[in-house]
């Protein structure tokens, strides 16, 4: 079991908030830093700062290397079959952009249909919207179980020859829900169609092994896994991505521009116009030699004993009603909840007072707060740094919230 001093690495968890030690629980946001994360970004700037690829002198050769060096990483935190299946992007929601308007507006047409579920969160939403209206193509939703759940016979019934592309998360940012995306992959492949992973919530607490899941696209972020904010990562299949055109146009993507025409430099730097995100790429390098040392079926433990104790604890509290599945071995490391009659902005406040950071609102997630009757939720999202005795704290806040507003009520 992970133990306590974990979280001496993290430094901005040393501190007291409203008068109390910081309890976090916001990691499903964004993760904290571990102290090599910020070492590791703070020596590139002290010493290696320099662009990449173009000049021949110390600096740059360092930054070149320090930055394909972190693509390597990456490749092999999920098992890509080459780096060059491997583009850095701003995060999740650039990444799956670039599959949209790429290879859906080369592949898609009036009729098809993009199959996604009721759970996906905005970025896994909106630029299948906009693909549809730009071509005509039909979006359809796999409805969920009553658990929050997805049935694999209702995915049957959904995807059928004319889908094109089948695009799910893997881990729900609000139910918490582990979906069978290898499963839902191979259904999509049955009728021809392109599986895409948004594995924003995946890659920080489960090991990621795209060859065994087969997909063809799989997008994740790395502020969420103890990297710096501005930098994502977009995998593709390589045959994949050289039928794919650029979507961003300018210089580094280039192999030789003439007057009135281009060509593009091979993968995956045509996907990277610009300068590119050299610090980030490197401080997500050192996050995943973070992640590996502690070891990602460890931390998957660790969280799944977190959310199982919180889910005990939190039935306790009259009137707390958490969505989502009831197994804890069926989700991930966070509980979403609401206390009868109290808004969830209101919860949050009342715990911010108490030091304990948790997140309320409709978590880009509209759609599945609709399906869940809900115009709100608050969400505990617990990651390697978290012990029973934060869920504790969070227990005793919810409990003061609700006495607090029982006595308003």
């Amino acid at each position: 079991m992970l133990t306590s001093d974990i979280k001496s690495r993290f430094p901005i968890l040393n501190q007291e908030v409203n008068g109390h030690p910081l309890v976090y629980l916001d990691s499903a946001a964004t993760s904290q830093k571990p102290d090599t994360v910020i070492e590791t970004i703070s020596r590139y700037y002290e010493h290696d700062n320099s662009n990449v690829h173009r000049g021949v002198h110390t600096l740059g050769n360092r930054a070149t290397d320090e930055y394909e060096g972190a693509r390597q990483k990456v490749a092999d935190f999920i098992h890509a079959a080459s780096v060059q299946e491997v583009v850095f992007s701003r995060g999740t929601t650039t990444s799956i952009n670039m599959v949209a308007q790429s290879y859906g507006r080369a592949n898609v047409s009036e009729g098809d249909e993009i199959v996604i579920t009721y759970m996906e969160h905005h970025s896994n939403i909106i630029p299948w919207q906009q693909l549809a209206n730009a071509t005509g193509a039909v979006l359809k939703y796999i409805d969920l179980e009553e658990d929050g759940t997805l049935s694999l016979d209702k995915v049957r019934e959904t995807v059928t020859d004319k889908t094109k592309i089948v695009s799910v998360m893997y881990v729900s940012n609000v139910l918490g829900t582990m979906n069978p995306v290898k499963e839902i992959g191979a259904i999509a492949h049955e009728h021809g169609a392109v599986m895409v992973v948004d594995a924003a919530q995946a890659a920080p607490h489960v090991k990621v092994d795209v060859q065994d899941l087969d997909c063809d696209f799989l997008a994740f972020s790395g502020h969420k896994m103890c990297g710096p904010t501005g930098i994502g990562v977009l995998y593709g299949k390589k045959e994949l991505l050289e039928g794919m055109e650029p979507v961003e146009f300018g210089g580094e993507m280039i192999d030789f521009v003439n007057l009135y025409d281009s060509t593009w430099k091979e993968l995956p730097w045509k996907f990277e116009g610009g300068t590119p995100i050299i610090a980030g790429a490197i401080g997500l390098g050192a996050a995943i030699d973070f992640l590996q040392e502690i070891g990602l079926d460890e931390i998957e433990r660790h969280e799944h004993r977190l959310a199982a104790y919180a889910m005990d604890r939190m039935k306790e509290i009259e009137g707390l009603t958490i969505y989502g599945p009831a197994d804890p071995a069926r989700r991930a490391g966070l509980v979403t909840f609401n206390l009868d009659e109290v808004h969830p902005h209101d919860v949050a406040t009342v715990l911010d007072m108490n030091g304990i950071a948790v997140r309320a609102g409709h978590h880009c997630a509209q759609p599945l707060m609709k399906w869940l009757g809900a115009t709100a939720t608050a969400r505990a999202s617990f990651y390697l740094y978290n012990t029973e005795e934060d869920i504790d704290r969070l227990v005793d806040g919810l409990r003061t919230a609700k006495e607090y507003f029982s006595d308003v009520i």
